[in-house]
């Protein structure tokens, strides 16, 4: 392979390419390295290289392969892990300057479940500090600098999870690990032309991981296909149910949300209509809608905000939370510590009627898709608010998330500025299998996937 083949290979692609000899998984390592060193870092998507684990890790792979001893796809396969994923070997920053030298005495679970895979990790990537959760308002909140998309560096790489999605988006690491409590793997894989997966609530063990929101926090892979979310899924995940998972005989029938359009960029709706008439080839597709009586966002909002508060209020009340990037954050969640316990419960008893209702709405159908976001990549200089026009349509965010379900987002095309845009596959608890289906199905239909940024 020449370089820019390699640096946007799938691994299915590295795994066949390590298996014949074509490429070594030291190779690989020092490839991805070197990227992450300048491609990586001038994005602002890498908070710390790991080339002693790294290259011991690829060494091991190596002298395993050779022996006869493979442990699976992910063997000797590089990657990169959201800096709020506990490493024992290099500090977990959060993505916050006062955590910035934090150390921790065990690896996270997503770490060791990699580890024992044979997978080889490259990197700690730049996250928005504190997951997003104290409010940021603007691209610039993380202390190593704003993220740049991989596909415009005068564009926002979206976030929390940023460095995975420009770091993936730019051919530095095949796959990466995100978390996502509400958008964060979707949001920056849909501005970087990524397949984000965010798996059921539960399904990926959080231990190690950085709780923002002990309720909505959940972990995925963010690959260039859909077929390595489920490699990746398939090494992290606690769950095995999910992999006996059979579809019900029939044509596929697809959801379609109603109105999913009203207020997105014209490109987004172009290309959404576009993805349904691909959809139409391989299944029934139908528009349905979600009660508008429910309050999906807002019950969502405050679960969050009364869960991060509660898991951050030392660092509130000392003032240590001064010490953060984004003025509006080093004033954030103070009011939160002023929800009323009543509030809370209240928004817990909604979660429980938005569960029954997405259940019903559900019911007959495999998947329901909408845009992921309303629009492209933001450009960098932006306040978010200049943007919220947008984002009072109908969307699958907030509904997902609180209801706590699975989801896979796509590239369908290319939107304003010439950035990608996303479609987003949603469904019932467990059924990630079938959304990798769907989503698989429309990838060998369309070829977006197969577009990256020219760097």
């Amino acid at each position: 392979m020449n370089a820019d083949a390699l640096a946007f290979a799938t691994i299915q692609e590295l795994g066949t390419a390590i298996r014949s000899g074509a490429v070594s998984p030291t190779e690989l390592a020092t490839f991805y390295l070197e990227r992450l060193d300048t491609i990586g870092r001038s994005l602002n998507a890498v908070t710390t290289l790991t080339p002693e684990r790294a290259m011991a890790a690829a060494r091991k792979a190596e002298d395993e392969l050779t022996a006869g001893v493979d442990r699976g796809p992910l063997h000797g396969i590089p990657y990169g892990a959201k800096d709020l994923l506990a490493t024992v070997d290099y500090p977990t920053s959060w993505g916050a300057a006062p955590f910035q030298d934090q150390q921790f005495a065990i690896d996270a679970a997503v770490i060791q479940r990699l580890d024992e895979a044979g997978a080889v990790l490259c990197a700690k990537l730049s996250m928005v500090e504190i997951a997003g959760g104290f409010g940021y308002q603007q691209a610039d909140a993380a202390f190593n600098g704003p993220g740049i998309c991989s596909w415009s560096r005068d564009a926002w790489t979206g976030g929390s999870s940023s460095g995975s999605g420009s770091a993936v988006g730019a051919g530095c690491v095949p796959f990466a690990i995100g978390t996502e409590t509400w958008g964060s793997i979707h949001c920056p894989s849909s501005f970087n032309g990524l397949t984000g997966l965010r798996p059921t609530y539960g399904t990926v063990s959080r231990a190690g991981a950085m709780a923002l929101s002990w309720t909505m926090d959940k972990i995925g892979p963010m690959c260039h296909t859909a077929a390595d979310c489920e490699l990746v899924l398939a090494a992290i995940c606690d769950r095995d149910e999910w992999l006996q998972s059979e579809r019900k005989p029939g044509p596929f029938r697809i959801a379609v949300l109603a109105d999913a359009t009203a207020h997105t960029q014209a490109e987004v709706a172009t290309n959404f209509a576009a993805s349904l008439d691909h959809l139409a080839e391989f299944a029934i597709v139908e528009p349905v809608a979600l009660a508008g009586d429910i309050p999906w966002n807002q019950a969502a909002s405050i679960i969050v905000a009364a869960e991060a508060a509660a898991a951050f209020e030392e660092f509130i009340v000392s003032g240590e939370s001064a010490g953060l990037t984004a003025p509006e954050d080093r004033i954030g969640l103070h009011h939160a510590l002023a929800i009323p316990a009543v509030d809370y419960l209240r928004a817990l008893r909604i979660r429980t009627v938005a569960i029954r209702e997405l259940d019903r709405v559900l019911a007959g159908y495999d998947a329901i898709v909408a845009p992921t976001m309303p629009y492209v990549a933001l450009p960098l200089a932006d306040p978010f608010d200049s943007w919220t026009d947008m984002e009072r349509g109908p969307s699958l965010g907030g509904p997902g998330n609180l209801c706590g379900v699975p989801s896979i987002t796509v590239m369908n095309g290319l939107g304003a500025r010439g950035l990608p845009t996303g479609l987003e596959f949603m469904g019932v608890p467990g059924s990630e299998r079938m959304l990798i289906e769907l989503a698989s199905m429309y990838q060998s239909t369309t070829g977006w996937h197969r577009m990256h940024p020219s760097l």
